[in-house]
Order: structure tokens, then C-alpha cells, then sequence
């Protein structure tokens, strides 16, 4: 089976060859005969009836410094192609869900992964308020007075802001740090958006884990530490990422949450899980694979396009 296959991401010719999920999707890809095709999502557009984007065929190689060459400018109907992965980083803003409206518009009958509907309704940090028993203790809220109660009753707290991504704002606040009605009025001066709140676990020192799923089922982790007097561990920000395997809790979160994931068509997902306790559950554009890949040989990317070729088979 050869499909057309669409890479809706970040400029490709940017990315870590040794660490980018999706130029690893793309290599396998490749590798099992499809064609690909990429393009930035500020050249999507919907025009009088066709979504179209504007991008250029692309062939990769693991090569440091020429590890992608570039076909001729085209512009496409996404109805042209077997499958669109929707790669973007986060934030999660209203270009995002801009985004995953239009491609609701080809999706089904163009395969797109992960599912747009669900990717704008499932962000990172909301979806896991579904399975209130697996995670801390969680706020999402406005009112500093609620922060403040939520600090009275759990002591040190996490605050971040409820879209972000990358570890980017997000604050490790002891009880009776003076900063936070500051913090607060900070982030509401920047935005609308609420923030969110949970307890600290004091064991995020030995790592935050990410379990790879696929399709619903996991397929391994890797332990992320952070850097010494740091709070957050992911590698966007210098934390290590270290090889790990899954115990007796992770699988019994997994058991959970993975029918729900497969049945959201939610192909490729990153939890993240420190203690025994899921933090997040990421949709948009879960990262991981790559360093899967070199610790346990573990070929995540293969997996997904399996899961991919018999969703595109079943609909043929």
C-alpha cells in the first residue's frame, strides 16, 4: 500500500534530526513506500468550498545539514491526500483550533491524525480531568482567591498556564511564597485564558515520565529528570532523558485511558505520569519516539503507521 501522505508541522528544514517525532514518522514513512508532502499551517487555507495547502514535496535522509530535499511549490486539496498528520507545535491557541476545523472538513475521507475534533477537545491538561482518580489534585480557575485556598489545603503547588507547552511558565510555588498573587496577576495580564493548578510531587525530582501510546496501547517510556534546583523536566528546558520501563500503576493507567484514546482516534498520544499519577495526556504533538527508539529499540513510528494503513484499508 502507497499513500499520499500530507506533514502539517513546523519548517522541517529546522528540526532536530535526532530528536524530532515527526521527521522520524516521515523517515518510516518513506521507508514503507509513501510519499510525502509538507507544509506550515499558515498556508492552509479554506477557499470557496476546498481546503488547499501550499507546500512542497519533500524526501528525508538522515544526514546532519541535508537531511530533507525540497520538490517544486504546489498547491493541494487536502481531499488529494490518503492521510494528513497534524504535526504543529502547541501553543494551543485559536490559529490551532482554527486549524482543526478546517481539517474537519476532509477528515474522515481524509485520514487525519491525530483526529482534529478530538485534538481541539482534548487538550494536554483537560483531558485528563476525565480520570479525576489518576491525577493529583487538579484547579483550573481565574479567582487568586481560589489559588490561594488551593495552596492552603495541598502546600507546595505547580501553576501553569492551561495551554502552554515545553515547560514554558510554568512555577514551583512553596507555602507561603510571596510571589504568587504577582504570578496571577501577571498571567491576567497577558491573557483570558484560566490557569491551572496541582499539587507538587516531591518524586518529580527522579523523573517525569512519558509513556508512548499508539492506537491506545502503550508501546514503551522514557524518564525524563530535571536539571538539578529545577522544577520542570521536560527537554525543551534541559531535562535528561533517561531509558525506563513501565511498572504495575502505569499499565493499570494505561488500561484506562487507552480504549478512550482509540476510540477518539487519538493514533499517536504522550502521557505523562510522575509517581504513579497522570499529569497530562498529549494530543497535539507528542514528542519522545526518537529517544524510545535508542534506549529500547522500540520503533514507535512503525507502529503508527500500521495502525494507520489498516484504518485507511478498512475505508477503501
Amino acid at each position: 500500500m502507497s499513500l499520499y501522505v500530507a506533514l502539517q508541522m513546523d519548517p522541517i528544514e529546522n528540526v532536530s534530526i535526532d530528536a524530532d517525532s515527526t521527521f522520524r514518522i516521515g523517515l518510516e514513512a518513506e521507508a514503507r513506500g509513501h510519499r510525502l508532502f509538507q507544509y506550515t499551517v499558515d498556508q492552509l487555507r479554506y477557499d470557496e468550498g476546498r481546503v488547499i495547502a501550499r507546500g512542497r514535496p519533500v524526501t528525508l535522509r538522515r544526514k546532519q545539514g541535508d537531511h530533507v530535499t525540497f520538490g517544486d511549490w504546489a498547491e493541494v486539496e487536502l481531499t488529494e491526500f490518503d492521510v494528513v498528520w497534524l504535526r504543529q507545535d502547541p501553543p494551543f491557541d485559536m490559529g490551532y483550533v482554527t486549524s482543526t476545523h478546517l481539517l474537519d472538513r476532509v477528515h474522515p475521507g481524509t485520514l487525519v491524525v491525530n483526529d482534529p475534533f478530538w485534538v481541539r477537545n482534548c487538550p494536554e491538561k483537560l483531558m485528563v480531568l476525565d480520570f479525576p482518580d489518576l491525577t493529583p489534585p487538579t484547579m483550573i480557575a481565574r479567582d487568586p482567591a481560589a489559588f490561594r485556598a488551593f495552596r492552603q489545603r495541598h502546600g507546595e503547588i505547580i501553576v501553569k498556564p492551561l495551554y502552554g507547552n515545553g515547560g514554558a511558565g510554568v512555577f514551583h510555588l512553596k507555602p507561603g511564597d510571596p510571589n504568587l498573587s504577582s504570578l496571577l496577576e501577571t498571567f491576567a495580564g497577558m491573557n483570558r485564558e484560566p490557569m491551572i493548578a496541582q499539587k507538587y510531587l516531591a518524586k518529580v525530582t527522579e523523573g517525569d515520565k512519558r509513556i508512548i501510546l499508539v492506537d491506545g496501547e502503550p508501546v514503551g517510556a522514557i524518564n525524563r529528570v530535571p536539571l538539578e534546583g529545577e522544577a520542570r523536566s521536560n527537554m525543551h528546558v534541559g531535562g535528561r532523558a533517561e531509558q525506563i520501563g513501565l511498572t504495575e500503576r502505569e499499565y493499570e493507567i494505561c488500561k484506562r485511558i487507552g480504549p478512550v484514546l482509540r476510540e477518539k482516534g487519538l493514533i499517536f498520544t504522550g502521557i505523562d505520569v510522575i509517581d504513579g499519577w497522570l499529569t497530562e495526556i498529549n494530543v497535539t504533538s507528542p514528542t519522545g519516539i526518537q529517544e524510545l527508539e535508542r534506549f529500547d529499540g522500540i520503533n514507535a513510528a512503525e507502529a503508527m503507521w500500521e495502525a494507520i494503513e489498516r484504518r485507511v484499508a478498512e475505508k477503501a
